[in-house]
């Protein structure tokens, strides 16, 4: 009874923290885009610019303490012992705010030469305002971990929602305000990181709250004599150092590509700095589009690795495989329409979102990244499926290998004068291609009942392929008579349901597969699945 009531527990914050990004990924997309237009395409490239800076750093502070922090007071907290509860969230918060002053002070100190290293002179004062994010992001690291030490999912879930609003709100109006007084974009632009600056801060706020409102002091066992900190330090380093190495790929990827779009543009095809920066926004405006896909493959990676690792803890390993398969499927029904569409509508949805935009360039940039996301989505699942049947490890090789064919790729075609911007997403799409494919054979070597990859891809590509003809159809007999906003949307209704249809016709999912989404039962038994 006890163990049941520890997976729904666990299957429950899973769906909390899934729920939670989802939310928050769509309100990401809110932001990003009504952001865009504000601040136009060179405007949009410093705040991509200042962004990536503070990824790159934030993921190198804090990607693996957090699960580290959480794993041990988990631990500890299972054996009663509260006083080392204690102890340790006392040791990460105070490295926490260490690890935080630092990275802000390079940010705020070095936010000049960070600019000029990207190509980008005018982002310094946008660096400079995502520094104070980094100190408040590291601190709530500590608290969301501290929940998540006590399987309590809400205050990470809750936080994030709350950090995504506040961001939304006033990263906007101090983005518009600013330009209204006259302000060039560069100042823009740091008045939108404002906007993430304040959401971290108000989250930081609700974090400190609950903390000292729920967490009061539990009895300890008489002989729970906690560990020094040097040593509750060092234990937690053995684990987040692994963990931190393996999350700074793509960062430190993205990080180089900025670097080396810009710079290419400027020093091999002759840009100035500004037409450099510009283009570079366009193409983070089709980027922005792009991302929205795989925000939708969270629910489902936050439900493979505890239903496998359950199925190999009971030695099911065929139940292991079926829910593998699922997956996949489930996924791949979900990612290739979607990368179908956004590749088959690309000009039409880029004139929709960002009508002021470079069009050939954002156009041409989001019908590769259209197909780009199809492949993403497929290594987000294969990631989970890998990491659930214990090798971990093999999804980082596979980034690095693929991370380093981009920056290739981008050095070979950038410089060209015929290619420019554009092979930054062709370099995207030759990354994740790569590396999804090279997931899917390790699945096929590594684990005992490997999914039936033609059971998975074939029927959902082809019914796919069917309503991208029917939306590209639809939208070209349309767009004379009615505008470019009602014949997109029309052409994305019409490919809903031909796409719906054919899903069904094809039998392309079971009833098992609906099981791994909500109220998949009774969806199941509305379209008669069985």
């Amino acid at each position: 009874m006890k163990q049941s009531s520890q997976k729904n527990t666990f299957f429950g914050g899973a769906a909390i923290l899934a729920m939670g990004i989802i939310v928050v990924k769509l309100i990401g997309a809110l932001y990003k885009i009504p952001l865009g237009r504000i601040l136009g395409d060179v405007g949009f490239g410093h705040f991509n610019n200042a962004y990536s800076v503070f990824n790159l750093l934030l993921m190198v502070s804090t990607a693996g303490l957090p699960v580290a922090m959480s794993k041990t007071i988990s631990e500890a907290n299972a054996l009663g012992r509260h006083n080392q509860v204690n102890r340790v969230f006392r040791v990460c918060l105070a490295t926490f705010i260490v690890l935080g002053s630092v990275t802000t002070a390079i940010m705020f100190f070095g936010a000049q030469p960070l600019a000029n290293l990207q190509g980008d002179s005018m982002a310094a004062p946008a660096i400079r305002v995502m520094s104070l994010t980094a100190f408040f992001l590291c601190t709530v690291s500590a608290y969301r971990g501290f929940a998540q030490g006590h399987s309590d999912m809400v205050p990470t879930a809750v936080s994030q929602v709350i950090e995504a609003v506040a961001k939304l709100v006033v990263g906007l109006v101090l983005a518009w305000y600013l330009l209204r007084l006259g302000f060039g974009s560069e100042i823009a632009a740091a008045g939108a990181i404002g906007g993430v600056a304040a959401g971290s801060f108000v989250s930081l706020i609700y974090l400190i709250l609950r903390h000292h409102r729920r967490n009061r002091p539990a009895q300890a066992l008489s002989d729970d004599r906690p560990h020094s900190a040097g040593s509750i330090l060092k234990s937690l380093l053995v684990i987040a150092v692994p963990i931190t190495l393996s999350a700074s790929v793509v960062p430190i990827t993205t990080y180089i590509d900025t670097i080396q779009v810009q710079n290419l543009l400027q020093s091999a095809l002759g840009y100035s700095e500004e037409m450099a920066v510009s283009l570079y926004g366009s193409y983070q405006k089709a980027v922005a589009i792009y991302n929205l896909p795989s925000s939708f493959m969270v629910s489902l990676t936050a439900c493979i690795v505890p239903a496998v690792s359950a199925a190999l803890t009971t030695k099911d390993k065929l139940g292991a495989g079926k829910v593998a398969e699922s997956a996949l499927r489930v996924g791949a029904m979900l990612a290739i329409p979607a990368g179908v569409g956004l590749a088959v509508l690309s000009g039409p949805v880029i004139q929709l979102l960002y009508p002021e935009t470079n069009q050939e360039v954002a156009s041409a940039c989001m019908l590769i990244l259209g197909i780009a996301s199809i492949f993403v989505c497929v290594m987000l699942l294969c990631n989970a499926i890998l990491q659930a049947n214990g090798r971990a490890t093999l999804p980082i090789w596979f980034i690095a290998i693929g991370s380093v064919l981009k920056l290739i790729v981008n050095f070979c075609l950038v410089q060209q004068p015929a290619v420019g911007i554009k092979g930054a997403p062709i370099g995207t799409l030759v990354c994740f291609s790569l590396v999804a494919i090279m997931e899917l054979a390790a699945i096929k070597r590594v684990t005992p009942h490997p999914p039936k990859y033609r059971r998975v891809f074939v029927k959902p590509l082809i019914a796919s392929l069917v309503m991208g003809g029917a939306v590209w159809a639809v939208y070209g007999l349309l767009a004379g008579r009615l505008g470019n906003t009602l014949s997109v949307a029309a052409a994305i209704l019409v490919g809903v349901v031909v796409y719906g249809v054919l899903v069904i016709l094809l039998r392309a999912v079971s009833k098992d597969d609906l099981s791994l989404m909500p109220k998949g039962d009774k969806i199941a038994k509305l379209l008669r699945i069985k």
